[in-house]
């Protein structure tokens, strides 16, 4: 199959390498009436400075309950984090209190939401809204704080933005809208910045217009960015790093380059073999069979293992990697490539190590 193009820019990583951001093995489940729903089921990763980590998959495999966990905004009930650490320039954002978790939010991670219409609140100016971080964080006047926000519109390219600084969300288009969430996210210059869906319901130039905001934005501040999105073009465009999430857990690890051009993944495959193709005129596309697991009954073994045409099943499988039964560990499989299945060896073409 051909690949999309991967030329990019690569964000600024600082010489030192440290991640400002772990998170290690971590589990999130909703208890409900109906059954526990386990979300999130042991995913660990890090972030640089500068760097943009995309975190991939379909809908409901948990991609925004780890960055809601990160946040420290879930709602519990009905969730609980059952385990893992969160750590934040090396403090564990579990063992601190709300009060020292709340400090975090906004200067040090900030985040912007998928749906800014329902994000917004429709009685208080944009200009309110975006002032309300200095006056929370910074303990600024009505007065200064309205003029920070006027200088964050013009930053985030609203046009006449002291004109518009007292407008309402709803008099706002969506691009528009969207902009002032970045403003807002970005209010005090955070370290880390978690983009979920930041493009969703939005045309293709807007779409454009919003991730060129991002990555310049990004540029100027050197801030770390997980953006978590479906949308593989966009990933293609921005990301240095990704990892693919399925039923709660991360099942492909590498760079962008290397995962969309080789994916070590049955699921990722999947991914790339499904996105229409321009060149490929009348041809059809080629979905991923199946449904997505319900997260309240993951399957046993590998838990793609129901969709996948490559599961080998019993006498057919090797000792100790029977697709149904035996759990892959998400292992380095090539230099610099990290996948959960068993066969990912055989996917990639190359020899066992």
């Amino acid at each position: 199959m051909t690949r999309p193009d991967l030329s990019k820019a690569t964000a600024p990583v600082p010489a030192d390498g440290r991640p400002v951001l772990e998170v290690d093995d971590l589990h999130v489940e909703f208890r409900t009436r109906s059954g526990v729903v386990h979300a999130v089921n042991g995913v660990s990763y890090s972030l640089t400075q500068g760097e943009t980590l995309a975190i991939l998959g379909e809908s409901g495999s948990g991609k925004s309950v780890s960055a809601q966990a990160i946040m420290g905004i879930l709602d519990s009930p009905p969730a609980v984090i059952t385990g893992g650490g969160i750590w934040f320039e090396g403090t564990d954002l579990l063992t601190q209190p709300e009060e020292e978790q709340r400090k975090v939010r906004g200067p040090g991670i900030s985040m912007i939401f998928q749906d800014a219409l329902s994000s917004l609140n429709p009685v208080y100016s944009v200009g309110f809204q975006i002032g309300e971080m200095f006056r929370a964080h910074r303990g600024m006047s009505k007065k200064d704080a309205r003029k920070r926000a006027i200088e964050l519109m013009d930053r985030v390219r609203i046009p006449a933005a002291a004109r518009r600084v007292d407008d309402f969300p709803h008099q706002f288009s969506g691009g528009m809208r969207q902009r002032v969430m970045i403003a807002m996210a970005i209010a005090l210059d955070p370290r880390i910045l978690i983009a979920d869906e930041p493009t969703t319901a939005l045309d293709v130039t807007v779409q454009a217009q919003v991730m060129d905001l991002l990555k310049d934005l990004q540029a100027e501040t050197g801030m770390g960015l997980i953006l978590i999105t479906h949308d593989l073009g966009v990933v293609n465009e921005v990301a240095d790093n990704v990892a693919v999430m399925y039923a709660g857990e991360i099942v492909e690890r590498g760079t962008v380059d290397d995962v969309f051009t080789r994916p070590a993944h049955p699921y990722t495959d999947g991914l790339m073999s499904s996105v229409p193709q321009v060149e490929a005129k009348g041809g059809r596309l080629q979905p991923i069979v199946g449904q997505p697991p319900n997260l309240a009954r993951i399957p046993s073994g590998c838990p793609f293992h129901p969709r996948c045409s490559r599961r080998r099943l019993g006498a057919e499988a090797a000792p100790g990697r029977e697709c149904s039964t035996d759990v892959p560990p998400l292992r380095l499989v090539v230099p610099g490539r990290e996948a959960a299945c068993h066969y990912s060896e055989e996917v990639l073409g190359v020899r066992a190590q």
